[in-house]
């Protein structure tokens, strides 16, 4: 018999796969996405550096504000586009998704159309 697998191992088995191709350069850096039960993160990171360039969460005091009653998928909306605008304030345009292991579906495509919407390209 198989040993089973917790859903944090496989879903850091899935993020090492993504990693191994998604990687943030200057001209490019790589758009980062983690999600907890109750809230919702994302970073924009220069890995060549080790640079977190602009950064979001549900926590930040901008956008918890803004966040208060809203669905979970409307939050991760909101930081996506805080994000992306704090990216652009930067001088980045262009990013590679990096969905961290997550399926792209529910917060995280809710993120990342937000993030296209606000200027972000991927």
């Amino acid at each position: 018999m198989k040993p089973e697998v917790s859903r944090e191992k496989a879903r850091d088995r899935r993020h090492r796969h993504i990693r191994k191709r998604a990687v943030g350069t200057p001209v490019r850096p790589r758009l980062n996405v983690f999600r907890s039960l109750n809230h919702i993160y994302a970073q924009v990171i220069d890995d060549s550096a080790g640079l977190t360039l602009a950064s979001a969460s549900t926590l930040d005091h901008e956008v918890r504000d803004q966040v208060v009653g809203l669905k979970k998928t409307e939050q991760a909306s909101v930081v996506g586009r805080t994000v992306a605008e704090r990216a652009v304030a930067k001088g980045v345009e262009k990013v590679v998704f990096d969905r961290g292991g997550y399926k792209y579906h529910g917060r995280v495509k809710a993120l990342a159309e937000a993030a296209r919407k606000a200027g972000l390209e991927f």
